[in-house]
């Protein structure tokens, strides 16, 4: 019986394990995108009216950033 309870627990804690993996490396892509848009806010006003072209591969970059790098919850709920 107990082999069947320790099974079970390191069943839980590598579930645990996992999911913790994915909530930080979760929060590590949205941290990196938020880092990118204070980079770009910064090149904007530094560059003034020459922001549009200058800035133009940073926008880029956080507009890709923005669409690959969303949160996304631990479960997948199938319908």
């Amino acid at each position: 019986m107990s082999t069947v309870q320790d099974a079970t627990k390191e069943l839980y804690r590598k579930r645990i394990e996992a999911r913790e993996d994915h909530i930080r490396e979760s929060w590590v892509k949205a941290m990196e995108v938020q880092l990118v848009r204070e980079e770009l806010e910064k090149c904007r006003k530094g560059e003034g009216p020459n922001a549009l072209e200058n800035c133009k591969w940073l926008a880029e970059k956080y507009s890709q950033m923005l669409q690959d790098n969303k949160l996304k919850g631990y479960k997948i709920i199938e319908t």
